[in-house]
């Protein structure tokens, strides 16, 4: 199992949003802290973008700005134009509006996924509250295409587009992330260092694909091809954590999301993340999320933008 794609999964709630808008100058917006992870490109003309805390970002033609834990901040054309609230929901967002027979200086693209962050993976935790990634020449050509694919279908709706948007957004995310974690693979320690060291991956990868299994610390250090010692220390540097404490972890993670996205029986989900009886799963759950299974689902059916799982 891929471990990345595996993560983006299952951290995901609800379906991704995005718009195209045109700007002339002045412009200035302020998008308010949210749950939500989100993103600007800019297609063409500059731009800034301003957080809360730190230092303003400069955006050009290209460039992408990521903000992983919905981090409230600005965009604007300069650094004392004044901003107005962005729309509260994508869906409001309108183009701009130019003169006739004008171009506007400015044209960006926005989006925003809904992710758990009341269990947020670490893979997403080692991010931080701005990735920026500037356009470059010969430079991540898959994620040029995504960009130009999705910035298409905003533009001029055409059949398809409803299925189409939220899938290109899928593709953008998961894009955006192997390109940030490509530019830190040589970080020693972390999940960037787990997912490119080779024994710690196939480890992973080998929890991703079989959760349910009744994994021992000895077959997951024959999966990476270490003893069973050097495999310990080295998955707990990595990782930050025992290999059997993240595989309970990530169990638990994949169970809540059954039991708010699907009407599975509490049975199958335990059966599902290798629990054999229903009552220790119950136990496991409440243990990691505060409250048992059936509570946890009533609560989360109580929000409507879920996504579904088959």
């Amino acid at each position: 199992m891929d471990v990345l794609s595996d993560v983006i999964t299952t951290m995901r709630a609800g379906l991704p949003h995005s718009a195209r808008s045109d700007h002339n100058v002045p412009f200035g917006r302020r998008f308010a802290s949210s749950g939500a992870a989100g993103f600007h490109v800019v297609l063409q003309g500059t731009a800034w973008l301003i957080p809360e805390t730190g230092e303003p970002v400069a955006i050009g033609p290209g460039d992408v700005v990521f903000l992983p834990r919905g981090a409230g901040h600005g965009l604007a054309d300069s650094l004392t134009t004044p901003l107005a609230d962005a729309p509260a929901s994508l869906a409001e967002v309108r183009p701009g509006t130019e003169a006739p027979g004008t171009a506007p200086v400015t044209v960006t693209l926005c989006g925003a996924y809904r992710l758990d962050h009341s269990r947020m993976h670490p893979l997403l935790q080692q991010l931080p509250d701005i990735v920026h990634l500037p356009a470059r020449v010969g430079r991540r050509p898959e994620l040029r295409a995504a960009l130009d694919l999705l910035g298409g279908e905003l533009e001029r709706a055409r059949p398809g587009s409803d299925a189409m948007v939220p899938a290109l957004l899928d593709v953008l995310l998961l894009h955006i992330l192997r390109a940030w974690f490509d530019e830190h693979k040589d970080t020693p320690t972390g999940w960037t260092a787990a997912l490119n060291d080779p024994p710690v991956a196939a480890a992973l990868r080998a929890m991703h694909g079989e959760p349910q299994r009744q994994w021992s610390v000895q077959e997951l250090a024959a999966q990476a091809g270490l003893s069973r010692a050097a495999f310990a220390r080295r998955f707990t540097t990595l990782v930050g954590q025992p290999p059997l404490t993240y595989l309970t972890w990530w169990r638990m993670t994949i169970a809540a999301r059954l039991l708010r996205a699907s009407d599975m029986p509490a049975n199958a989900v335990a059966a599902k993340v290798g629990y054999t009886s229903e009552y220790a799963f119950a136990h496991a759950f409440k243990r990691a999320y505060g409250r048992p299974p059936g509570a946890y689902r009533r609560q989360a059916q109580k929000t409507p933008d879920s996504r579904r799982v088959p």
